[in-house]
């Protein structure tokens, strides 16, 4: 489950800046993913990665799908 988490969180980091909402979405399963793997095992660094991983790619993905949000709404005001 570590290890899922840590790809799931990897590849939520690409997809922020391709598909926003795709990237969103696997940073929130890697994060749930991660807690759990977390939970189990303590010490496991691969874990605490995919947490940590799935944490930025979330966040991440948040703010690149507000500020594309903002651009589309700043050029539709100067219309």
């Amino acid at each position: 489950m570590a290890v899922a988490a840590l790809i799931l969180g990897i590849c939520s980091i690409v997809f922020d800046f391709i598909f926003q909402w795709l990237g969103i979405l696997l940073g929130v399963v890697g994060i749930i993913m991660g807690a759990v793997a977390r939970s189990k095992t303590p010490e496991n660094g691969m874990a605490t990665g995919g947490l940590v991983c799935s944490i930025i790619g979330t966040i991440l993905g948040i703010v690149t799908l507000v500020a594309c949000v903002a651009c589309v709404g700043g050029l539709a005001a100067l219309s």
